[in-house]
């Protein structure tokens, strides 16, 4: 089957976004946290994955939250979570298992902790509970840092890795899924990548697009910009920028879309606080104002694509 792609990728001008805008989500919950990291919905929806942070980042947490009766429950630290540095879940497509990035010790026996790599771990149906983790091991994780991983529908995975022996800096990797076993990783072309960093890759489930992060890309609204890339029957398509609608001209990362939805969702350093007053603020409008969501802190937000994949044409 022919694939699908956008015609002329938005036609330059990202028209799909003109009458959106990004929302913050689920705000009551997320400014609980001083710092988000990252999302991940379950394929039924009833359950979010996302990492919590200190302010300087030196904690990072997988937090929980589950849907009952339509509303959201607390939030708890994942089952997996809350002992190591831990971030960037993803569920599998049919929900049995959740990978993430983590530096904890390989195994049982050591206390050190190590570089990042992916680690995983599978569902027990018979007793309702997740098992232990597990590393992704070889050749996925390597003596350097294996970030973010994304599994399309067929189990490909996507992810970025650090290697610092190359020139470039953090680059998005592909691995084929064949044969029940993760081949070598290949670096995607430069459609995607550059000498720069890529990183936070998010893939289609039927790997029609990638949306991704870029840092001080040309053509961005400054730190770090959302991209996206077509794969087309020729290969991937040279990367756009998602334009001012998502990004602005601070750090936009963390990319994740709902396809059931046609929402993207994405975490931002955006920051709105007013800087200039007409008189002096009581102490009641000083804490209103700094601790509003879009303060500077990492928050998630969302935004339909609805408009994006209608465009879309057989090609």
């Amino acid at each position: 089957m022919k694939r699908l792609i956008t015609a002329l990728y938005f036609i330059n001008t990202l028209i799909g976004f003109s009458q959106e805008s990004k929302k913050a989500f689920i705000p009551d919950i997320i400014k609980q946290f001083p710092n988000i990291r990252d999302i991940a919905i379950s394929p039924d929806g009833n359950e979010i994955l996302f990492s919590a942070q200190s302010i300087m980042g030196t904690i990072s947490t997988i937090i929980s939250i589950k849907k009952e009766n339509g509303l959201w429950n607390n939030p708890q630290i994942a089952s997996f979570s809350g002992q190591y540095f831990d971030l960037e879940p993803f569920f599998s497509p049919d929900g049995l298992k959740i990978y993430f990035a983590s530096n904890r010790p390989i195994d049982n026996a050591s206390t050190s902790i190590k570089d990042f790599d992916i680690w995983y771990l599978e569902y027990d149906t018979v007793n309702k509970d997740w098992l232990e983790p597990k590393n992704l091991g070889s050749p996925i994780n390597t003596q350097y840092d294996e970030f973010y991983p994304s599994i399309a529908s067929n189990g490909n995975l996507y992810f970025t890795r650090d290697n610092t022996s190359l020139k470039s800096k953090d680059d998005i990797y592909f691995s084929e899924f064949k044969n029940s076993e993760y081949k070598e990783p290949v670096v995607l072309p430069n459609a995607i990548n550059s000498d720069g960093y890529e990183y936070n890759a998010f893939i289609a489930p039927d790997e029609s697009f990638l949306i991704y992060g870029c840092y001080n890309r040309d053509g961005g609204f400054g730190s770090g910009d959302l991209f996206i890339s077509f794969h087309t029957e020729t290969g991937w398509t040279s990367a756009k920028n998602l334009g001012g609608h998502i990004n602005s001209d601070k750090m936009d990362y963390c990319p994740y879309v709902d396809i059931k939805t046609n929402t993207l969702y994405f975490t931002s350093r955006l920051d709105n606080t007013i800087t200039k007053f007409e008189r002096p603020l009581t102490i009641n409008e000083l804490l209103e104002e700094l601790n509003k969501y879009d303060n500077g802190l990492s928050r998630l937000y969302s935004i339909s694509i609805e408009t994006i994949l209608k465009n879309k044409i057989t090609n």
